[in-house]
């Protein structure tokens, strides 16, 4: 059993909550587990992280309790062998179209007999090799480690039978760009999209897989009526936007009301009435 499959069972049929960075912020991955999140999503397809600040965020992400899930931008070799040895506990794929794509991701990141990992026997994975044996701590790291195949297209929708059969992987569903590819960008909450998603849970959920998603708080309530095992609920922009908005509107009600009290004590002024 993995990593992320042991926190599930721990969370007693209810979803883990995470939070997103999306650039290297150790402030915010530390805030975030003090508010009780459990999971942080380190973002290595459009942000601009590193491998090396990657592998701080899971230094920290274990420090403060929390799983670790690197996203990265493809499933080539060097992609995947990078987050790898950065030590995750979950490794996310985009776009994960076909299932040899998913095979391919499969074979990458587990060691011999399973896959064809690369040894490294001094990454932070392995505990930089200070263990007793390295081929029992490999195989171990074969177990521990989760992967995650992102439905995301009408392609994979198309497929999703068949990437489910691929062992070893769960299914991470993108409901952003899955609505964009159905033909309904911006429009997650589109019954065509819920039912497109619906599909996907039960399919998955066939083949034994857990279900990991990400969304605003308008479709919360969709998520969690369908059961999924972690929900990333927002992000470190997301947050400092939200937190910077609402500062300068609270700013902004405060200066007009100010205003629109002195004009009125000056009028009551000139009317005499003071």
């Amino acid at each position: 059993m993995n990593r992320l499959h042991r926190a599930i069972d721990l969370a007693e049929h209810k979803p883990i909550l995470g939070a997103a960075v999306y650039f290297y912020d150790p402030i915010f991955l530390e805030m975030a587990a003090h508010l009780g999140f459990k999971a942080i999503w380190i973002e290595m397809e459009h942000a601009a992280i590193t491998f090396a600040e990657a592998a701080d965020l899971c230094r920290m992400a274990a420090g403060s309790g929390m799983l670790s899930m690197i996203r990265i931008a493809d499933t080539s070799r060097n992609s995947v062998l990078k987050a790898a040895e950065c030590g995750p506990d979950i490794i996310d794929i985009p776009m994960a179209d076909d299932p040899g794509r998913v095979e391919e991701f499969v074979r990458y990141a587990r060691f011999a007999p399973v896959g064809a990992r690369g040894f490294f026997s001094v990454s932070r994975a392995l505990k930089y090799g200070l263990v007793d044996d390295i081929h029992a701590e490999q195989q171990k790291l074969n177990q521990d480690l989760a992967l995650l195949a992102q439905i995301e297209s009408k392609e994979a929708l198309s497929r999703i039978e068949e990437i489910c059969e691929v062992d070893g992987v769960d299914i991470f569903i993108g409901p952003a760009d899955l609505a964009a590819s159905l033909g309904y960008p911006g429009q997650t909450s589109h019954p065509v999209v819920l039912e497109a998603a619906a599909n996907i849970v039960r399919v998955a959920r066939r083949h034994g897989k857990k279900i990991v998603t990400a969304c605003g708080a308008a479709d919360y309530i969709h998520w969690t009526r369908l059961g999924i095992d972690l929900l990333y609920t927002t992000n470190d922009i997301v947050c400092l936007r939200t937190g910077a908005l609402s500062a300068l509107k609270s700013a902004a009600e405060a200066i007009a009301q100010a205003a629109e009290e002195k004009s009125a004590s000056e009028a009551a002024v000139s009317a005499g009435k003071v």
